[in-house]
């Protein structure tokens, strides 16, 4: 039997059923009679790691591009030197400068990094100011929630059979 070809650009979707056409049932029975479920392109699992916060992923990000960009830099420049070219001394002075901003994004993320633990209690430290601030913000929770609660049964029981508050 001859291979049925897809356009070009076909999804997945279009694939399963036109693979699944030669088997002669489009009902659920028949599927089972054919074989195997099709796999699944896409499984989820669990994150081995929590992902960064945004802040110290942004910097992180930040400091990846303008250190791959100060290797380039300093390549060209070794080339420039190789090759005898005029560029090869202002592009090793930018190199230099580079290798500074490259420092700078690094301890940046380092930074980002150890504000955003203090500020959001990460470390795990029995006299943590974060730790004392969750506690009261939930506290704070607690309480609106408890007061919206009362609230809402005073409101509840004087209009038994009304059909507006009017």
């Amino acid at each position: 039997m001859r291979a049925q070809q897809l356009p070009a650009g076909a999804g997945t979707a279009a694939r399963r059923t036109d693979a699944g056409r030669g088997t002669g049932s489009d009902t659920a029975a028949g599927r089972e009679e054919a074989g195997p479920a099709v796999r699944q392109l896409w499984v989820e699992e669990p994150a081995l790691r929590w992902r960064l916060p945004d802040p110290v992923r942004t910097s992180a990000v930040r400091a990846v591009i303008i250190i791959s960009l100060t290797l380039i830099q300093a390549m060209v420049a070794y080339l420039c030197t190789l090759a005898g070219s005029w560029l090869a001394f202002p592009m090793t002075l930018s190199s230099v400068a580079s290798t500074v901003a490259a420092t700078w994004g690094v301890l940046d993320v380092w930074i980002t990094r150890q504000v955003w633990n203090q500020r959001n209690g990460v470390v795990s430290v029995p006299s943590s100011t974060a730790r004392q601030l969750r506690r009261e913000r939930r506290r704070a929770r607690r309480t609106a929630r408890k007061d919206a609660r009362i609230r809402d049964r005073g409101r509840g029981r004087g209009g038994a059979g009304q059909l507006s508050e009017a």
